[in-house]
Order: structure tokens, then C-alpha cells, then sequence
């Protein structure tokens, strides 16, 4: 099994990196292109001039709240890009088989260490591999035990284990997709705790205080909103991804190895 650890230290660095990249983003372009558009508004507000207050990007992007969404969005791209390209590349094994057996020649028991050879020949990063480790199980067993029932069950159980290691793989993500709406609404509480804060100035008619900071409150939560939509879309496809490998693996495995097995 692969050990946990460079996956741990992988998912650290990815959000050192995110944050890095979203706050350089935001302390050179978004807050300050935000605050002249909002200074503007000001401006033409105060004048008493008509305009089309038309909302902005920016300005709809640019409070704290939103800046750990997007945060946790680019962490959670990163980790699924990293799994998906990972869940691809061991799909190469599915082309090609790694076990060459002569049509018509069936695998021993005694034979079942030869076959194995090519397969610990292997590179050392292909080990923890899916295929290459269940086939190599499961000639190991064949020649341990001579049945071939056991063979077919050990493969069910390797894929049957690789599928729970590979959801249980998902559950960064799954806090992540959790967590951006917690932010949204973390950013509608301060919204409207800070806008009854103005209620006074409202109350005098001077409402510019309380539509800013209602402004704050709604599009922290719909931007988590949206954000959180593109991450479970992004996460269900990878589950689709990953399910149908290890069921093409299951079935890989039974076609080049099982149906070639005999007892002496």
C-alpha cells in the first residue's frame, strides 16, 4: 500500500501554493481595481449624477470571504487534477496485458512464479500500481494454494480495497466542498451584523452603509455557491473516473490471468 505521507506533504504544499497565487491576485488586481470602481460610484453618487450602478465582478469578488473560496477552489483543482492524471495513467496497463501466455497454454501452479518475474521486474513507482500488484497477489497465491477460486477472490478483494482506499483518498476534498459554503455564509454574517451596525445612519437616511455591507453578506454566499457547484461536479466525475478503473482493472485481471489457470 502507498504510504500517506508525500500525499499529505503534496496536499500542504498545493494550498502554500494556492494561497500564495489567489492573494497575489487579489493584492495586485482585484481589491484595487474593486476599490476604485467603488470609489467612482462614490463619487458620481454624491454629485448627483445618474448612472447604471451595473454590478461588477470584481467588486462582487473582492472581500476576504470570497478570497478563501477561490483559495479552496485552486486547492481542490489542483487535488483532483493530481488524481485524475493519476487514475489515467495507471489506465495504461489496461492496453497491454503483463502476463504473455501462448493461446492455448494454460499457467501451473509451479509455473505461477515464472509468470511473475516480468511483473517484479517492474520499476520500483509501478509496485503500488493497482494491476501489477493484484496480478502479482494472485500468483502468488495460485502457487501457494493451487485453487483457483482463491485467485478470483483475491482479486475481488484487492479491487474491492483499492476502491475503499481511493474514496477514502477524496475526503480533503469532501471537507473542501463543505467548507466553501461555510465561508459564504461566514461572510453573510458579518454582512448583516456590520449593516445593522449602519442601521442608525438609515434611519437619517443615509442607506449607503447598510447596501454595502447587505452587498458583503449576499455575494460571499453566492460566490461559495457557485464555487461549490464547479468542485462537486469536478468530484463526481472523478469518482466516475476512478470507479470504472477498478472495475476494468477487476475484469483486466480475470481475462488475462484466471481464465489461463489450471490444476495439475
Amino acid at each position: 500500500m502507498k504510504n500517506p505521507l508525500p500525499e499529505i506533504i503534496f496536499q500542504c504544499m498545493t494550498l502554500l501554493i494556492s494561497a500564495t497565487i489567489i492573494h497575489a491576485i487579489y493584492s495586485a488586481q482585484i481589491r484595487p481595481q474593486a476599490n476604485a470602481i467603488i470609489a467612482e460610484q462614490q463619487i458620481q453618487i454624491d454629485s448627483g449624477i445618474e448612472f447604471n450602478a451595473s454590478p461588477s465582478i470584481l467588486v462582487i469578488i473582492k472581500d476576504y470571504e470570497q478570497e478563501v473560496c477561490f483559495i479552496l477552489m485552486l486547492w481542490a483543482i489542483t487535488i483532483i487534477g493530481f488524481k485524475f492524471s493519476e487514475t489515467l495513467q495507471q489506465r495504461n496497463y489496461l492496453k497491454d496485458s503483463l502476463i504473455n501466455v501462448i493461446p492455448g497454454v494454460r499457467i501451473l501452479p509451479e509455473d505461477s512464479w515464472q509468470y511473475s518475474r516480468p511483473i517484479q521486474a517492474l520499476n520500483s513507482s509501478a509496485e503500488n500500481d493497482l494491476i501489477p500488484r493484484t496480478l502479482l497477489t494472485a500468483l502468488q497465491r495460485f502457487g501457494t494454494t493451487e485453487k483457483i477460486l482463491e485467485v478470483s477472490q483475491v482479486i475481488k478483494d484487492m479491487c474491492e480495497t483499492e476502491a475503499e482506499r481511493l474514496d477514502s483518498q477524496l475526503s480533503t476534498i469532501r471537507y473542501i466542498v463543505w467548507a466553501i459554503p461555510s465561508v459564504g455564509f461566514i461572510g453573510t454574517v458579518r454582512g448583516i451584523s456590520q449593516a445593522l451596525g449602519q442601521a442608525h445612519k438609515a434611519v437619517n437616511g443615509d442607506i449607503s452603509g447598510v447596501t454595502a455591507n447587505l452587498g458583503i453578506a449576499f455575494n460571499s454566499t453566492f460566490v461559495a455557491l457557485v464555487i461549490s457547484l464547479l468542485i462537486m461536479l469536478l468530484l463526481h466525475q472523478l469518482q466516475r473516473v476512478q470507479e470504472q478503473f477498478v472495475l476494468d482493472s477487476q475484469q483486466h485481471c480475470e481475462a488475462n490471468l484466471t481464465r489461463h489457470l489450471a490444476n495439475r
